[in-house]
């Protein structure tokens, strides 16, 4: 069985478990693990033990913050931490020490969370594999011979492997909820200016999100409502209420019509991954789902404006350090470089109808239904001894999250299946703009009808 913030923050609370001990297992676990995984570049552990002697003393006075307080958990190193480097897996960055925490970072903190430490990725999360980084290649803890998916690979790899409860991933164009798929936990990316993304080293700021990788649906829904709300200082911030997502959670869901376009979204699909969603669909029936199998999606692949903001980000490090890249990286960052301002403002122009456009489809169904990945995690071997195969293997493993980072809608990842040789297979579940409850609350429901979320690989045949 998985271990849970629900469950671990209820025996904090009533003094079963200390902070101290809970978090002391998971540095053990770091200490174990991650010469196998490399899901961490940084472990906080002095500082970690601190901040869960503080939790427990405040709780042992009565001053118990809520159902993270005392709850370790870690980050993706592409969110400012302060006074601890902030890499981006990058040795562009190694030396690089943020004066402040990121806005999330922050929200965490005031809710009582440990900070285990940082989490490795794809070098500034160009990419879909988790396998470019100076600080080696994440793997998959099902089978460390495989990706774990990226960008987020550490962060999903982490939760998978119980180094933490939770963490904070972002998500440009599946980089939460790919390596959450890969990695047989729960990923989740909410409504495009839900959570503040400031304090987070950017990709495409148009595109990007920040969300937790959870256990469950019901932890990733406690991480949600202790990041969501307004943040002045984030210009793509939007002041809308944030409701009470872990009150509503478990409400009886309302008369769901669910949408499956399988123009697109399931062409191509490995084979038992047609076969895993066949079944979810099923069980969406059983919870009294009526089913649309009708729908059509407007998929634009256009990413001439993500490339042009990675582009203006990087300019000047290019300038100057170009070396410091990894040499994948810097041609993906360079293909924004001769994109004309003129194009830019059409590119967000097309972005901003889109985003119009895809509200309507909430007209005729609540949710949308998909696979997550359209593939299996490819072998590191495989795309290392064949570098020319990563750029469209990536496009592929992405090519089902991303449209939802072009529409801005709240989208989740969780556990529907495994393949033959035990690989997860994820199911990925989308709603209208700021509907993340109802989200939730039928992702929660599918997780309840099923046994998938409560499987954990084995991680002593890790070698």
């Amino acid at each position: 069985m998985r271990p849970t913030i629900q469950t671990l923050s209820a025996e904090i609370r009533t003094r079963r478990i200390s902070p101290v001990e809970l978090t002391r297992d998971c540095l053990i676990r770091i200490e174990e693990l991650n010469p196998s995984l490399n899901a961490f570049i940084t472990v906080l552990a002095e500082s970690a033990l601190d901040e869960a002697r503080r939790a427990q003393d405040e709780i042992l006075r009565g001053r118990y913050r809520g159902p993270l307080h005392g709850i370790p958990l870690a980050l993706k190193d592409i969110v400012d931490t302060a006074g601890t480097p902030t890499t981006a897996a990058s040795a562009l960055f190694e030396n690089r020490i943020p004066s402040e925490d990121a806005e999330v970072v922050r929200r965490l903190r005031a809710a009582g969370a440990i900070i285990l430490g940082k989490q490795n990725l794809h070098e500034f999360a160009y990419g879909g594999s988790s396998l470019i980084s100076s600080y080696g290649a994440v793997r998959n803890p099902w089978d460390d011979s495989r990706v774990a998916g990226g960008s987020s690979g550490g962060s999903a790899a982490s939760v998978a492997a119980s180094m933490g409860l939770a963490a904070i991933g972002t998500d440009t164009a599946g980089s939460v909820r790919l390596p959450a798929a890969y990695c047989g936990v729960v990923g989740l990316k909410p409504t495009y200016g839900r959570v503040s993304a400031r304090g987070v080293i950017p990709l495409a700021p148009s595109y990007d999100h920040v969300g937790p990788i959870a256990n469950s649906v019901f932890d990733a829904t406690l991480m949600l409502q202790a990041i969501a709300g307004y943040d002045a200082a984030d210009p793509a911030s939007v002041d809308t209420p944030v409701p009470d997502y872990v009150r509503d959670l478990v409400n009886p869901l309302p008369g769901l019509r669910v949408g499956v376009p399988r123009a697109f979204f399931f062409d191509d699909l490995d084979p038992e991954i047609a076969a895993s969603l066949e079944r979810a669909i099923q069980i969406f029936r059983e919870l009294k789902t009526e089913m649309h199998d009708d729908i059509w999606l407007e998929v634009s692949t256009d990413r001439t404006l993500s490339s042009a903001e990675s582009w203006a980000y990087h300019q000047p490090f290019v300038a100057h350090s170009p070396e410091l890249y990894q040499p994948a990286t810097l041609t993906r960052i360079k293909s924004g470089e001769k994109i004309s301002p003129a194009d830019v403002r059409r590119a967000r122009q097309e972005l901003n109808a889109s985003r119009q456009l895809i509200a309507k489809i909430f007209e005729q169904v609540d949710l949308l239904l998909t696979p997550t990945v359209p593939i299996p995690p490819p072998r590191i071997a495989e795309l290392q001894h064949n570098p020319d195969n990563l750029r469209p293997a990536e496009l592929m493993m992405l090519r089902n999250t991303r449209p939802f980072n072009v529409w801005g809608l709240p989208a989740i990842s969780i556990p529907c299946g495994f393949t033959n040789d035990g690989m997860p297979i994820g199911l990925q579940l989308a709603a209208a703009p700021w509907r993340e409850q109802l989200l939730l609350q039928a992702a929660h429901a599918y997780e309840q009808a099923t046994e998938w979320h409560k499987k954990m690989p084995k991680l002593e045949r890790i070698t």
